[in-house]
């Protein structure tokens, strides 16, 4: 909803004062008097229409609804199965403001969002003068690009197509009666729904302790003693340079606390190996 708001949230039209002027061999439509910034809300057509008529006074200065104006409005949702990806596949990423946290989460489920955008005028100029400013852009379609998951730090790309346009250009009733001229725009916003983020550390410690079992196999963890630990986490020293180590206990290389060690940095490896002797 906000992405197609936003399309059509910064058009003017300018007014001149009709004096056409052809010297020079260049034609200039006359001096402009205004320049008017169409206003935008999300609104049915009838709603925006009932609002415009009731008002015997619109073009007053301090009216509700100053024309020309635009709304738009929802008016389906389908899925898409031609644009399905994986359901088991997930994006992760480290998470944007704490790089010690990492987020995941499942492909999103592809919809297809119909919109409806109308534009209203009290004169066709100013009604073409907003659509010529629309319809260059959709050739049918017009890509965004958008930030939907902030947390995930994506950016996806999200096809808006062009399907339809018809104008409405009313004069029944009497000369008192406002003319209702009303272009329609229909829209499909190829968009995406995503499921919820789910939040986890780093991992930087790796713990194996292994058991020899006296008996079944059921009877060695939590029972026979730990006969041999192994250890795995980041090494790197205090300098920036990354260690890489593998022996027993009595040698800690140098390094720092992995704690310390960030996932952008350029670490190595340090496995240490602890036998019974060691454990005890």
């Amino acid at each position: 909803m906000i992405l197609v708001g936003t399309l059509f949230n910064d058009i003017k039209i300018s007014r001149t004062d009709g004096v056409v002027d052809t010297t020079d061999c260049h034609t200039n439509f006359g001096a402009q008097t205004a320049l008017i910034k169409v206003p935008i809300t999300y609104a049915p057509k009838d709603k925006m229409l009932a609002r415009i008529t009731q008002d015997s006074d619109i073009d007053r200065d301090t009216a509700v609804i100053p024309l020309p104006a635009i709304s738009f409005e929802m008016i389906d949702l389908a899925y898409d199965s031609s644009r399905k990806l994986g359901n088991i596949k997930q994006t992760r990423i480290t998470d944007c403001a704490n790089s010690s946290i990492t987020a995941s989460q499942f492909n999103p489920v592809p919809y297809n969002l119909k919109f409806r955008v109308y534009v209203y005028a009290k004169n066709a100029e100013d009604g073409t003068k907003i659509i010529e400013q629309i319809l260059p852009f959709f050739t049918p379609d017009f890509t965004a690009s958008v930030h939907l998951i902030p947390e995930m730090c994506a950016t996806m790309d999200i096809p808006i197509v062009m399907d339809n346009i018809d104008l409405s250009d009313t004069y029944e009733g009497s000369f008192k009666d406002r003319r209702s001229i009303i272009w329609t725009l229909d829209l499909t916003v190829k968009g995406y729904f995503y499921g919820p983020i789910k939040t986890s550390k780093l991992i930087k410690f790796a713990n194996i302790n292994m058991y020899t079992p006296t008996g079944t196999i059921a009877d060695a963890i939590g029972v026979a003693p730990v006969s041999e630990k192994i250890t795995v986490q980041p090494g790197l020293d205090a300098n920036g340079t990354a260690i890489n180590y593998y022996g027993g206990p009595n040698n800690t290389t140098g390094t720092i606390a992995y704690t310390s060690i960030e996932k952008d940095d350029d670490y190595g490896f340090v496995t240490m190996i602890y036998d019974t002797d060691d454990l005890i």
